[in-house]
């Protein structure tokens, strides 16, 4: 009987009351999967859709195909900058599937010319729409209207470098949103990141980048999370090759590059995204208000549609064929989980499997990332989920929905809630690290402090919350100020701590490492349509007279340290001591020793820690990260020249400043 139990189950055994429940998801996975081979040989054939519908140049027969699914509408036609936007000229034929097509001459229609569909949907709305599955759409700068664009260069974009993910370990994520990645208050472009800021991004250590915002969006101040076209690349950035070059010259720095996918929800605009395409309110999304997400204003997906999972599925192989991604972050998992959308404390694990989860839905992830291993093996899947549903980061044979990372959304809650409501003077090291360690075994997490959700304004930074105002006046490195002194020592601490013990991977903001000082405002009414606090201000980290450059020295310190030893793919961090009236914690993982003091005044000196069994009377470490240096902003208390050598009683003695976090390495 054994045999038959999921290995999910045999992992933790809180699961097995739930046991009938795995077993019917990973049975209905294997029959979609089995379904699929019959009637198109493979998942990878299944997930090209966009390969159909869409528009596409046939060389052969030197004409254009078009096809759009739109199986309520009454009528379609074809229009655009190639008929003068006539309604009547090109009008489509319905074939079978409740697919409109049209042929027309290879001459008719040129790159860059625009186009779109005017379509007479079931409930009699005339609409001019944007094609499903477009590969470019643009603005019109006067009227603000998106159209689709014919993208066909005669010259491909030729690709320079190979790049494998599975060479990335431990993902080390640079959070990056390229409009807002220059200096000067404007749009900037996917060249202008590629060329300005990947070095930078290199240069700290970072193994991976995180795209935002890269699937069309109308409204710039979404964060892009309102998808309007799913299969087009942000124009306002630039030109697909343009997008392809960043990745390019990513994957030859060594850095994977992630998306951002968003596959929870779209825009609720009919102008120019998904809804009520055919003039129904379900083709795409399930009817009524189950179709709407209300906290985010937009559409839900009917996940139980063969047609939006063959839509999604294709979706997510192109962009991992044509632009070369290494994996995605699924944006709003908890959302699509769960009927509910995650609106309830998941205090039992009746939660996950009896009380609201949305079958559906489960079923696509576990199809999505099934596809994923396939096209691309070793690619980086996160997972952006708050309800911590078991097994969502195992593989689909045993139990699990196939994600390789969850975003551990706690960690920043919680450190949001600390600076908030308690002097740091009263925070216990034990309680951090029974918060920061706290997660399912076996479920490897992406660990970080904050992310662009807290540097938005209406939230703060942890900088910004740890110095406020003080920031505006006090950075200068000759400005002894205690508020910015504790600010800065804390924000170290608070990283470090975070990287060590919180995860298996890691993710910082863009700008967070150097504790950048204003917060995100995009471009909206009530700022005047303003840039100035959409962008990032490097000149801050560059300016070797501010004190920016020391919270940045350290986070390059830190993420070398965790990239030299693949520290995040070693067991998960173990505490080895712990005074919590002292407020000092040490602990161990990959062989290094961290030492974090919390005491914000008292420093300690022959401070007795004893070792672990693994380590040996004899051993003898050198300090290999010190928050206390001089280049981290610190007042260099500690004699980097000086060895810790393990005592006979299994103990080091070490020196302890105050407020300061430091590692050692053992000498070989």
């Amino acid at each position: 009987m054994s045999e038959h139990i999921p290995q999910l189950v045999k992992n933790d055994p809180w699961l097995e009351p739930y046991t009938d429940h795995i077993v019917r998801r990973m049975t209905r996975l294997q029959d979609h999967l089995d379904e699929i081979k019959l009637r198109y040989g493979s998942i990878e054939t299944y997930a090209s859709a966009h390969k159909y519908v869409g528009i596409h140049y046939l060389a052969k027969k030197d004409v254009w195909t078009v096809r759009e699914w739109a199986p309520g509408a009454k009528s379609v036609s074809l229009i655009g900058d190639f008929n003068a936007w006539n309604h009547q000229s090109h009008p489509m034929t319905l074939g079978n599937y409740g697919v409109w097509q049209i042929q027309i001459p290879g001459s008719s229609l040129q790159h860059q010319d625009l186009i779109k569909l005017h379509i007479v949907g079931a409930d009699g709305s005339a609409r001019d729409r944007i094609p499903a599955c477009i590969q470019r759409t643009v603005q019109d700068e006067h009227t603000h209207d998106y159209a689709g664009q014919i993208w066909h260069p005669v010259k491909p974009y030729v690709w320079k470098n190979n790049f494998d993910p599975s060479s990335i370990d431990c993902p080390l994520i640079y959070e990056c949103h390229v409009g807002m990645s220059g200096e000067t208050p404007r749009l900037h472009t996917y060249r202008e990141f590629a060329d300005a800021v990947l070095p930078r991004i290199s240069a700290l250590g970072y193994n991976t980048i995180q795209l935002m915002a890269v699937q069309e969006h109308p409204y710039y101040g979404s964060f892009g999370y309102h998808v309007s076209s799913f299969f087009a690349a942000c124009s306002r950035f630039g030109t697909p090759e343009d997008l392809k070059y960043l990745i390019d010259k990513a994957h030859g720095l060594k850095i994977a590059v992630l998306l951002d996918i968003v596959h929870s929800h779209a825009v609720k605009n009919l102008a120019e995204g998904l809804n009520e395409f055919d003039g129904t309110d379900h083709q795409y999304f399930h009817p009524g208000e189950r179709g709407n997400q209300p906290q985010w204003d937009s559409k839900c997906f009917d996940y139980g549609k063969d047609e939006v999972r063959q839509f999604l599925l294709s979706n997510a192989r192109y962009w991992l064929e044509e632009f070369r991604f290494d994996g995605f972050r699924f944006d709003g998992v908890t959302s699509m989980l769960y009927n509910h959308h995650g609106n309830t404390a998941f205090d039992h694990y009746d939660k996950y499997f009896c009380d609201g989860p949305d079958e559906d839905a489960i079923l696509y992830l576990s199809l999505v990332n099934t596809l994923i291993k396939k096209l691309r093996p070793g690619a980086i899947i996160v997972a952006e989920d708050m309800s911590g549903m078991p097994g969502l980061c195992r593989p689909t044979s045993e139990g699990g929905t196939g994600f390789t990372h969850r975003l551990a959304m706690g960690i920043p809650d919680y450190w949001i809630k600390l600076l908030k409501h308690k002097k740091d003077e009263d925070w216990i090291p034990e309680e951090i690290w029974n918060t920061m360690s706290n997660r399912r075994f076996n479920e490897a997490n992406i660990a970080y402090c904050e992310s662009h959700d807290q540097a938005l304004v209406g939230d703060k930074t942890i900088a910004f919350r740890l110095m406020d105002k003080e920031m505006y006046w006090h950075m200068n490195t000759e400005d002894q100020n205690p508020i910015i002194e504790r600010g800065i020592a804390l924000h170290k601490i608070i990283r470090l701590f975070t990287l060590v013990s919180g995860g298996e991977g890691w993710l910082n903001f863009m700008g967070n490492e150097f504790g950048h000082p204003e917060w995100l405002d995009f471009p909206r009414e009530g700022n005047d349509w303003s840039y100035h606090y959409c962008r990032r201000q490097w000149s801050l980290v560059d300016h070797k007279g501010l004190r920016y450059q020391h919270m940045n020295n350290f986070d390059s310190t830190m993420i070398h340290l965790a990239n030299k030893h693949s520290l995040l793919a070693c067991n998960p961090a173990q505490m080895l001591y712990v005074h919590n009236s002292d407020q000092v914690l040490i602990a161990e993982r990959g062989n290094i020793i961290f030492i974090y003091s919390l005491n914000p005044t008292q420093s300690f000196t022959d401070y007795k820690t004893p070792m672990p069994g693994n380590i040996k009377p004899g051993d003898t470490y050198r300090l290999v990260l010190d928050s206390d240096s001089h280049d981290h902003g610190g007042h260099s208390r500690l004699d980097h020249s000086v060895t810790y050598t393990v005592d006979t009683n299994n103990q080091l003695s070490l020196y302890i400043p105050s407020r300061m976090c430091m590692a050692l390495e053992r000498i070989q």
